[in-house]
């Protein structure tokens, strides 16, 4: 058990770098990570497991792929939630920056199952500890 909070404004003030999730807590196999968005992601699935968004700061798209070839967006702003269901592939974007919580199993990859070259300003990563 632990007897240290984490300070989320903290947290993010702690590092520039956008698209690189930080570890704040677990909670039983869910891991809480933040992270500064700007411009895209790349398109990925989390094949067993739904991802939560919170923004924080800031506005968030999420881009859509449906079964049936189409595509949508979510529009997200400050303090809006929104689950990307499990096998759903999806592309955040953030043209103007955003801070964002996740919430998903402990040791999901960011960039889900991605199999291209990761572009240089995203982290491939299941979190870096704050």
């Amino acid at each position: 058990m632990t007897t240290v909070s984490t300070n989320i404004d903290t947290a993010l003030a702690s590092f520039e770098e956008h698209w690189s999730p930080r570890f704040l807590a677990q909670v039983n196999d869910f891991a809480v990570r933040v992270v500064k968005v700007e411009g895209s992601f790349v398109w990925h699935s989390h094949p067993d497991t739904d991802e939560l968004f919170i923004v924080l700061d800031g506005t968030l798209d999420i881009h859509l792929r449906e079964e049936a070839g189409g595509e949508t967006a979510v529009h997200l702003e400050r303090h809006d939630v929104f689950v990307v269901p499990r096998g759903t592939q999806h592309c955040p974007e953030s043209p103007g920056g955003a801070s964002v919580m996740l919430l998903e199993p402990a040791g999901t990859l960011n960039t889900g199952d991605y199999a291209g070259e990761v572009p240089d300003h995203i982290t491939s990563t299941t979190g870096i500890q704050v």
